[in-house]
């Protein structure tokens, strides 16, 4: 499942945000991390849905976390999201998105700086033991320490870095202005509470949630999957690339787990042909194995035996 932290200075519209992505309607209570799921809305779902009677429709959707402050402390939270959010105020008189764009990179870049320091006394404590493998991670820490000191963000490091950092200034980064030129958050917080048929009315273009989730997808380079029955119809995220057995997975480790093989189907195949039935006998479904690169829009039904 895709997951998404979001940044920002004080009253930039951090929490506005996550509310019109997740319809939480938290307050303004200050201090207090928020995590809730948006769902990604899909065209091709809903006539995925209506094609299969589906008793149950559910979205791909994508947990957010909302952490209230930029200290080293606070972002650490949002060391294992996929990518971040960061906001800048762009309507306050003398707003400067682009200074805090800048602030908020060095908020980062500070924590990584911090996280980095603290392994680094952890792990030299540790390599006292003479572990030559702990003793080789103090001399990297020691000189991804002095990059960071220098300026420079782990983005910018060329060698491996050890995967128990999980650095933030690694992540994919999507940036919303809130405000003139970016995303009226303010509005779209009011337009969330109408029917989407209503809200669609008042917008123009598309809902701050459908442009936010496609600049993830474009920087995580994600596709989505769909399963569907008369049960239900349903969204899956993948990243680009991955095959029928991460496919599973996403889905129940157990199916993973048993995997046989995956009938395959494009979307607006089974659309076209209106049935399951129907788009096989037309040729249009195929048997994959576990090595099957998944594409965006492919309809999977995986059998599997545990």
């Amino acid at each position: 499942m895709l997951e998404a932290g979001i940044v920002g200075l004080p009253a930039a519209g951090k929490t506005t945000l996550f509310n019109v992505l997740t319809r939480a309607g938290v307050g303004p209570d200050f201090g207090k991390e928020h995590v809730g799921m948006a769902p990604i809305a899909d065209d091709r779902l809903d006539a995925l849905a209506e094609v299969v009677s589906a008793a149950k429709v559910t979205p791909a959707a994508a947990r957010i976390v909302d952490v209230p402050g930029t200290g080293p402390q606070l972002l650490g939270n949002l060391r294992r999201v996929d990518a971040l959010v960061t906001v800048a105020d762009g309507f306050s008189p003398g707003a400067d998105a682009d200074g805090d764009f800048e602030r908020l990179d060095l908020e980062l870049l500070v924590a990584d700086r911090d996280h980095v320091e603290r392994r680094l006394e952890r792990v030299t404590k540790q390599a006292k033991s003479g572990d030559a493998k702990l003793r080789a991670e103090v001399e990297l820490l020691e000189r991804l320490l002095a990059h960071l000191d220098a300026g420079s963000s782990l983005r910018e490091w060329e060698e491996d870095l050890p995967p128990e950092l999980e650095p933030l200034t690694t992540k994919p980064v999507v940036r919303i202005v809130n405000g003139p030129g970016g995303i009226d958050l303010k509005l779209e917080a009011e337009l969330a509470e109408l029917p989407e048929d209503e809200a669609a009315a008042f917008r123009d273009g598309p809902s701050a949630l459908d442009e936010i989730v496609r600049r993830l997808f474009e920087a995580l380079g994600l596709i989505t999957f769909f399963t569907a029955g008369e049960k239900e119809a349903r969204g899956w995220t993948l990243r680009g690339g991955q095959t029928a057995l991460e496919a599973a997975g996403t889905i129940h480790t157990d199916i993973a787990r048993g995997f046989i093989r995956c009938e395959v189907l494009r979307w607006d195949d089974l659309v076209a042909a209106g049935s399951h039935a129907e788009a096989s006998r037309a040729g249009k479904q195929r048997l994959e194995g576990k090595a099957y690169e998944v594409q965006d829009g492919d309809v999977l039904n995986i059998r599997f035996n545990v």
